[in-house]
């Protein structure tokens, strides 16, 4: 069944929806500062489209501040700007046989240094790391397990990260980096809860496994419902689950988890085969993860990425194909402010929101 799900999602997130930063590691959002009002006066926050000369889907993004950003997507596609999206480089890896896979996310910590994942069953999901701005890339991982599949990478430092995988032998595999993702190993499987029947993540904005404060990961999850959280205080040795108020299926679930620090964050997601719905597709934590409280009001589709605005306290981002919605009271009630579609949202240290998805487009957020 997870087979068949996977070939579902990988034909239609390329075919079917169409038609419908943070640097990498976890950083907190700043100090908190004034959120924007709720109601009309959201329609202040917009996307600045920045031409990017290509038609390639960007589901991986990082944003590392406001003048340098990675995009990784289709067809072994890696793009970079070091001017704010004025221009773009084509910094693609070449002479890997990378040309066919799908890099869905990439993490990035500066101009040079990037790692960049491509999924797929089997020998499809690898890693590339880079540390001349891409102009040259070295494979540093490659999946020989053909009942692995892996989603989405977090980094918690510029060296230390993880790179997850849907259950092997019932449990969702990791394997860990921490020398900058040059090298990785297996992580002990034992600290990891049994996965339950059908159950896997979704790689659709390398944001199912996310970085936060204080060695915490999380790890989201759907085909199963209600879609469930696992959290880590380790760096991803042991882990707790929890139960979400978002529904799950055979193609819905959580897609993105953001912490704005220790205790709050947020959960996105909804059905990718019905990009319009919106029906328990959002929730809030406000204890760390234990428990989560459905959203009042939701975001008016499938979100497939989120990320909190720095030097705020309550606001946060949520995109998907059928456009934009941002909180700014913590996820507890959405408003939309565009409807153009992105797949993948991240914001960086410095104040800037990008955003990246179909037909080459990327976005800097104004407010």
């Amino acid at each position: 069944m997870r087979l068949l799900t996977r070939s579902v999602l990988l034909a239609a997130t390329t075919t079917a929806l169409v038609a419908a930063a943070t640097s990498a590691y976890a950083v907190s959002p700043g100090s908190p500062g004034r959120d924007a009002p709720a109601g009309a006066e959201v329609t202040a926050y917009g996307w600045s489209v920045t031409p990017t000369g290509t038609t390639e889907r960007f589901r991986g993004l990082a944003p590392v501040s406001r003048d340098v950003a990675w995009v990784s997507g289709t067809n072994g596609t890696v793009l970079r700007t070091t001017d704010g999206g004025r221009t773009w480089s084509d910094v693609s890896p070449e002479g890997l046989g990378t040309d066919a896979l799908q890099f869905r996310d990439i993490e990035a910590f500066d101009a040079r240094h990037a790692v960049v994942l491509s999924i797929g069953e089997g020998t499809d999901s690898r890693i590339l790391a880079t540390d001349d701005g891409g102009a040259s890339w070295t494979e540093s991982f490659r999946n020989t397990d053909a009942a692995a599949f892996y989603d989405c990478m977090a980094f918690s430092s510029p060296r230390r990260g993880l790179a997850m995988s849907d259950p092997v032998d019932g449990r969702f595999r990791l394997v860990e980096t921490s020398d900058g993702g040059h090298s990785w190993s297996l992580v002990d499987p034992a600290g990891m809860p049994e996965a339950k029947a059908g159950e896997f993540a979704f790689a659709a904005s390398g944001t199912c496994l996310s970085a936060g404060v204080g060695g915490r990961t999380y790890l989201v999850s759907g085909g199963v419902d209600p879609a469930r959280v696992f959290t880590s205080t380790d760096h991803g040795r042991t882990w707790t689950v929890a139960d979400s108020p978002v529904a799950g299926g055979a193609s819905a679930g959580i897609f993105s988890v953001s912490f704005r620090d220790a205790r709050r964050g947020v959960i996105v997601g909804g059905d990718f085969a019905a990009p319009t719905g919106a029906v328990d597709n959002a929730a809030w934590t406000d204890d760390g993860g234990a428990t989560w409280t459905k959203s009042t009001s939701n975001p008016s589709g499938y979100r497939s990425g989120s990320a909190w605005v720095p030097r705020t306290a309550r606001t946060v981002l949520a995109v998907g194909p059928s456009g934009s919605d941002v909180s700014t009271d913590g996820g507890r009630s959405w408003s939309t402010f565009d409807t153009g579609s992105f797949d993948s949202v991240e914001c960086t240290a410095d104040g800037a929101c990008w955003a990246s998805g179909e037909q080459g487009r990327v976005g800097v957020l104004t407010r």
